[in-house]
């Protein structure tokens, strides 16, 4: 069983999406990069309040959240922890696209754009990219 995974919520409370999905996004993201596996714990509701001076039920309906999407569990005394993982490949799988996009958002940055510009763009094309894909 894996210690307490490196995970560390960033909370942006000017972005108008509430807390807790925040941290229900950010641990999928952390899934689908192979940085958190089955049986790895999650942080505490204490360590993440500390981290980030949000309520400690905000991080709980988090938690409760994952756990009703079959994500993880909450096992009395002893945390919460991965139960699965997300598809798609492993981090060492998509190192070269990693540094593809790397480049591209630093060139990207380079050109006067901003992060929200940057997002909107490639969340833009990457809609327009798996429009088909769409049931």
């Amino acid at each position: 069983m894996a210690e307490s995974a490196a995970v560390e919520y960033r909370i942006d409370r000017r972005s108008g999406v509430a807390t807790y999905l925040q941290i229900v996004q950010q641990t999928k993201q952390a899934l689908r990069l192979g940085l958190l596996e089955p049986g790895d714990r999650l942080p505490t509701a204490r360590e993440v309040v500390e981290a980030t001076a949000i309520n400690p039920n905000t991080v709980l309906k988090a938690y409760r959240e994952l756990e009703r999407e079959g994500l993880v569990e909450a096992r009395r005394g002893l945390g919460t922890f991965v139960t699965r993982g997300l598809g798609g490949a492993a981090a060492a799988d998509d190192a070269p696209l990693r540094a593809e996009l790397a480049d591209w958002t630093r060139r990207a940055r380079a050109a006067g754009l901003e992060k929200d510009d940057v997002s909107a763009l490639f969340t833009a094309v990457l809609d327009s990219t798996f429009e088909g894909d769409r049931a």
